[in-house]
């Protein structure tokens, strides 16, 4: 498989479609994916956002991208930020009403553009300069489809530096480059514009291992999290929600819960565990759709990898909570019965949560 270490220069619309730490091996998956272990991205470095749509000139909408950022910040997720009605907006929206007793309408009313102006805070856009470190990766190139030739990389992680920053800033490549010009050299030095979902709080539990200090770092993910007194997980809104012990929402985020195949185990269960960049233990007998050939493999940690940055283990044997390698399909995808996340938002969750944390699953 060719690598693609350190791509000197690169231009925005060129990278669209291209495509370490200590291993803390989990369950081998059932039907969910199951995994655990550790990658360690660069310090500025992050999960993933594969293969985005094709590059367009048109730009977001404005007054969406900022509602979206301000929504990112205050833990009601619109999944991908990219200027766009839709599913994972109307979600968010219909999260932040709740908690400000306002008509859940799931749109961008005046009585809610009014309250999410008020706590608006720095400016929806940031200016950065990519570093040395963003630019040299390493980035592995286009992965194969096969897990059992995934198995065959020494990590899963990001294809390209696009693909980095677009999760990063949780956004899409699609929406960099309307962000700025498709022309913009991907060089040390070089200023560009990203949603501004920038953290300063990386005050991180000790007791995490390095690596995913640095992959909550690099999601720009924000220590001092709200703690969760019991969660829900509502297949039919495909959300998961994190409530106190007094039932107030504190977050919402848009999930991907299950199949015909593989459908979400209603019920109320318990967060057992968590695994930090994990391995994934491929076992095509327990797929359904594995392609015929397919043996036995394991995966290495990395954004890129099935269950994503993050692993939150249940108390029903073989599911969890995970991220994703394809965070723009949330919610518009099916998964082999485990709830799925972008990687910032499994990664958020994961401060949330500890061992004992109920999780009911509703349809």
């Amino acid at each position: 498989m060719r690598r693609y270490n350190r791509p000197s220069i690169l231009l925005l619309a060129s990278t669209v479609g291209m495509g370490s730490a200590q291993a803390q091996p989990a369950p081998e998956p059932q039907k969910a994916p199951a995994a655990p272990a550790s990658a360690n991205p660069p310090a500025a470095a992050a999960a993933s956002a594969k293969a985005a749509p094709q590059a367009s000139a048109q730009m977001a909408d404005a007054k969406i991208m900022q509602s979206q950022v301000i929504l990112d910040r205050l833990g009601f997720s619109p999944g991908v930020i990219d200027g766009k009605q839709g599913f994972t907006l109307k979600l968010a929206l219909s999260g932040f009403q709740q908690t400000r007793d306002l008509p859940t309408t799931g749109t961008l009313d005046p009585a809610t553009a009014a309250a999410l102006a008020k706590l608006a805070g720095p400016p929806p856009e940031l200016e950065v300069t990519l570093t040395p470190a963003d630019v040299a990766g390493p980035y592995v190139g286009p992965l194969p489809k096969r897990e059992d030739d995934q198995a065959k990389l020494p990590s899963l992680g990001y294809a390209n530096i696009l693909e980095m920053l677009a999760e990063r800033y949780h956004t899409t490549t699609a929406t960099l480059i309307a962000l700025n010009s498709p022309d913009t050299k991907l060089i040390a030095g070089a200023k560009i514009k990203v949603p501004n979902v920038a953290v300063a709080a990386h005050d991180y539990p000790a007791a995490l291992p390095d690596g995913y200090k640095q992959t909550l770092l690099g999601l720009n993910v924000a220590s001092g999290q709200p703690k969760a007194d019991h969660l829900v997980v509502s297949k039919s809104h495909k959300s998961l929600s994190v409530f106190d012990a007094d039932n107030k929402l504190l977050a919402q985020f848009p999930v991907t819960t299950g199949s015909q195949h593989d459908p979400l185990p209603i019920g109320h269960w318990k967060v057992v565990g968590a695994s930090y960049n994990p391995e994934f233990h491929f076992n095509p007998k327990l797929f359904w759709d594995a392609k015929k050939g397919e043996k036995k493999a394991t995966l290495q940690p990395g954004p890129n990898g099935p269950v994503g940055v993050v692993w939150l283990d249940l108390s029903k044997a073989h599911y969890g909570i995970h991220g994703t390698p394809e965070p723009q399909n949330i919610g518009r995808t099916q998964s082999h019965g485990c709830i799925r996340m972008t990687n910032w938002d499994a990664a958020r969750l994961s401060l949330m949560v500890k061992p004992g944390t109920p999780a009911i699953f509703q349809g």
